[in-house]
């Protein structure tokens, strides 16, 4: 099986997920993605790949638009979701929820983490330990004190509430793994693997 990985995944910090998947038998090809980090090469695909190699040309992030159905994108940890979702970066991921639904993509966001999470009903009991973070300071007078790094770090309720939306308004599915599962479950939901069920 053949599974394309997009440019924009950060050399070396993905090597858990990518050796698992090789060692499940997985040939691994980095090109630009227009959605997802990851997607099974099939005869749509393959045609698209073949045509652009055939004219010596190099795959283009757009190009491969419309020959997919299923995507697989993946955060390191929940603090990448919620800078995604409820930080700076949620008019550039909300674009692209957008982007896979308008094409009929299915959108699997998986979130790997070692808290313990694995649905968004654990996610509404995850403390975010950022708001736990404290920092010295000194005051007026000299003397020092602790204060909260961040005491509006965003909450899993807040995070699981924005994640329920998301999934009602463009269909996008998020899922929750720990991260030495994470290669696999790649392959299960792009439908890669024969033995593996796809989540619904």
């Amino acid at each position: 099986m053949k599974i394309l990985v997009d440019t924009g995944q950060q050399k070396k910090k993905h090597d858990l997920k990518h050796a698992c998947m090789e060692r499940l038998g997985a040939e691994l090809n980095v090109v630009p993605l227009p959605v997802g980090d990851y997607v099974l090469v099939d005869e749509n695909v393959e045609d698209v790949l073949s045509r652009k190699k055939n004219r010596g040309i190099d795959v283009k992030k757009l190009d491969l638009l419309g020959s997919y159905k299923v995507s697989v994108d993946t955060k390191r940890d929940i603090q990448e979701a919620i800078g995604n979702i409820c930080g700076s970066q949620h008019d550039r991921f909300r674009d692209e929820v957008i982007l896979a639904q308008r094409n009929q993509i299915k959108l699997y966001i998986l979130v790997e983490n070692s808290d313990g999470v694995s649905n968004l009903d654990d996610l509404d009991e995850w403390e975010n330990p950022r708001a736990k973070m404290k920092k010295w300071i000194r005051e007026a007078d000299g003397s020092r004190k602790q204060v909260f790094v961040s005491p509006k770090a965003t909450k899993g309720t807040s995070l699981a509430k924005a994640m329920r939306t998301m999934q009602e308004e463009y269909g996008v599915q998020f899922i929750f793994c720990r991260p030495e599962e994470t290669g696999r479950k790649i392959l299960d939901l792009l439908g890669a693997m024969e033995d593996g069920k796809k989540e619904n």
